[in-house]
């Protein structure tokens, strides 16, 4: 593609070197330039200014975006220039161009939220697939089509930036996939990752303060969410949490909500609940439905009704989706069940914000002795520690305090602020190794007790500094399972 056609009716000017010169692709990443490759120096401390340009160039830049003024050397002023207002919309909008708009070939479900994206989007995949449809799920766990994780070399992001997930949509097309279900980061709204992604459903299960670092604050951090609602021709939402519902009321037409309050479209009821089994009525204003889940708690609940409303918003009938609810499956870290010899009942979960650890918590059975593994990663919203503290406490018996992902934080403070959240009479370890306090939850409990691990979910590292050490909690507890047999445990 020609710089020309790439940059036609795009707001820009352009200065030095040939329009007509040839574009390959793009990046804003310096040394992953290629020849051919249009460098969009992004706006930011890391790469603001001129001192990537000359590297970029050497490895072959065909063409410099910017929204900054940048002076290049003489000898390399025959290369195109192109001033734009916003380098990470634009960045959006080559991504996609260079890929052929390969969203408005799909069908796009886009998921938002505190908690619940990554389960979510995996219902909404299976349910697809269930109604014989060639389904991608991309995500936090990473792409998968038709249940087939596939390989990439991409760093592993919620939201993957344009670059990355326009090509990924384009290959998409080519593989016969019909529906994509995208799991929308804050971040990645905010970055204009979706600008140019033709979503079809938008989906908002919560908010809850998570991220806030990132983004300056709680209201910076509700923008970012609202951007899907712009960019999705319908909206599914959570009617029962007050920042969804105060989404519907700017788009009233294209939005729908569901919920256990009386007042949303699709309104839900609790019949029974039994061991690993719900059974629910949702109602519409002309008809209801009797719906079973594999799953106990509202948490659950609400995710399985979420993930039916959008497959119902893409033009199914509630009687088809219905059908299969009952065969959904948790994704790989979410609530998953290691089997094991001495029948405890251990799981591994995501859970790293106090909403989510309730929700999880709340599903098991409060009669028998429940050992908690966690802590709260470091440079990262230091005002939920105290909150998942005194959610911790509130369910687990015994609660070993470990370390997450403490990067450059010092790990006892992170505890001391958790500590600060348990009851007075709350028992509590620590064991700042991760492997050992797992190892030591997983010795002393019983057969027929609960031990959950959680915060790190399907994570295979484990970030300490700025150094990703291998760590899985999955593996973690296999291997002390696998030491009981040789005898040979730590």
């Amino acid at each position: 593609m020609q710089l020309a056609e790439l940059l036609k009716d795009w707001p820009c000017s352009v200065t030095g070197g040939s329009i007509r010169t040839s574009i390959t692709g793009v990046e804003d990443y310096a040394q992953a330039v290629k020849p051919g490759d249009i460098f969009v120096v992004r706006k930011g401390k890391k790469t603001s200014g001129s001192r990537f340009v000359k590297e970029a160039i050497a490895r072959g830049a065909a063409a410099i975006v910017s929204e900054e003024s940048i002076s290049l050397p003489a000898n390399e002023q025959n290369i195109p220039f192109v001033w734009v207002p916003n380098t990470a919309l634009f960045l959006s909008f080559a991504s996609a161009k260079l890929a052929a708009f390969p969203a408005e070939a799909l069908t796009v479900v886009a998921i938002t939220g505190t908690n619940g994206k990554t389960t979510v989007s995996h219902f909404v995949s299976q349910l697809l697939r269930a109604l014989h449809n060639n389904v991608a799920v991309i995500g936090t766990v990473g792409f998968f089509i038709n249940g087939q994780r596939q390989q990439t070399s991409y760093e592993q992001l919620t939201t993957l930036q344009a670059k990355e997930l326009q090509p990924i949509l384009k290959q998409c097309v080519r593989q016969g996939v019909t529906h994509v279900v995208l799991e929308a980061s804050s971040m990645g709204l905010q970055q204009h990752r979706l600008d140019h992604c033709d979503i079809d459903c938008g989906v908002f299960l919560n908010l809850s303060e998570d991220h806030l670092e990132d983004h300056g604050g709680l209201e910076a951090y509700k923008r970012a969410k609202k951007r899907l609602a712009d960019l999705s021709k319908k909206l599914v939402l959570n009617g029962d949490d007050n920042f969804c519902r105060s989404v519907g009321i700017y788009d009233k037409k294209k939005a729908c909500s569901f919920g256990f309050d009386n007042h949303n479209d699709l309104h839900i009821q609790i019949v029974s609940e039994s061991r690993g089994k719900t059974i629910l009525c949702v109602q519409t204003t002309k008809s209801e439905h009797i719906v079973a889940i594999p799953f106990v708690g509202k948490y659950h609940v609400q995710n399985s009704v979420a993930a039916l409303m959008a497959v119902w918003r893409l033009g199914y009938s509630i009687e088809e989706i219905t059908e299969h609810m009952w065969a959904l499956k948790l994704p790989e870290g979410r609530l998953e069940k290691i089997e094991n010899p001495l029948g405890i009942d251990v799981y591994v979960d995501y859970a790293h914000t106090a909403e989510a650890l309730q929700a999880v918590l709340q599903t098991f059975d409060s009669k028998k002795t429940l050992f908690l593994v966690f802590s709260c990663g470091g440079n990262r919203d230091k005002a939920k520690r105290f909150a998942m503290g005194a959610v911790a406490s509130k369910y687990a018996d015994i609660i070993f305090l470990t370390t997450d992902n403490p990067r450059d934080e010092d790990p006892i403070l992170i505890n001391e602020s958790i500590i600060a959240g348990f009851s007075e009479q709350q028992y509590y370890e620590i064991f700042l190794d991760r492997k050992v306090a797992i190892h030591q939850a997983l010795a002393k409990a019983k057969k027929g007790d609960i031990v959950l691990v959680a915060g790190k979910g399907h994570e295979q590292t484990q970030q300490i500094k700025n150094h990703k050490f291998p760590f899985s909690d999955q593996q973690c507890i296999q291997d002390y399972f696998s030491s009981l047999k040789t005898g040979d445990v730590e």
